[in-house]
């Protein structure tokens, strides 16, 4: 980055989430295509890759079998079954990140992202949203992923979702045609937490 924060002496754990549609994918994608200096932390499921999604780029895509595999042996820092999909947060990808002294961003849903918060404390979560449950309704139109009674699903578990608004640190929109609004909504906070003065000290 061209301006430095104001502490880098400390690594954050940066938590995205948000309901489904909203455009987790598409701002963290945005985050890494304009080179900001983050560790993104990816995702595990067991569901299938959708077209042009690549394996240890996009998710860790496991069979159902391997991620029971892995829960059993406590290998994921949480996971949950969200649309009947399991997705999940590898433990050892976390502490990698954090060791590796960069700002560690992870994308979740909201699910997880509390579960994440009951774990580590010091995680800074972000709910992720849009400009109108009616907007909200397009986009999942357009992604043509779900089925009409997958998509009314999708819609009531996103109404729940918007309820818990209140519990994350900060919240931030994703408004279209301005990706990129939101992306340095995300990084102003980034920098806002690093200029803290009590820094958060992440543990894992």
């Amino acid at each position: 980055m061209d301006d430095p924060f104001c502490r880098e002496d400390t690594s954050l754990l940066i938590v995205i989430s948000g309901p489904s549609g909203v455009g987790k994918d598409s701002v963290v994608l945005r985050t890494k295509e304009r080179g900001f200096p983050f560790h993104f932390v990816v995702t595990a499921t067991d569901r299938a890759p959708r077209p042009n999604e690549v394996h240890g780029q996009d998710y860790y895509f496991y069979s159902t079998a391997e991620f029971q595999r892995m829960i059993a042996a406590g290998d994921l820092l949480e996971h949950a079954v969200v649309y009947g999909q399991h997705k999940g947060i590898p433990k050892a990808h976390v502490r990698r990140a954090l060791d590796s002294g960069q700002d560690v961003v992870m994308r979740v849903d909201v699910q997880g992202a509390d579960t994440v918060k009951g774990l580590i404390p010091e995680a800074i979560t972000i709910f992720l949203t849009c400009e109108s449950e009616e907007e909200l309704i397009t986009r999942l139109l357009e992604r043509r992923t779900e089925s009409e009674e997958a998509l009314q699903g999708r819609l009531e578990m996103a109404r729940e979702e918007m309820l818990l608004m209140p519990e994350f640190d900060y919240v931030v929109a994703n408004r279209r045609d301005d990706l990129d609004g939101a992306v340095d909504d995300v990084v102003a906070i980034i920098r806002a937490e690093h200029c803290r003065s009590v820094p958060r000290r992440i543990s894992l």
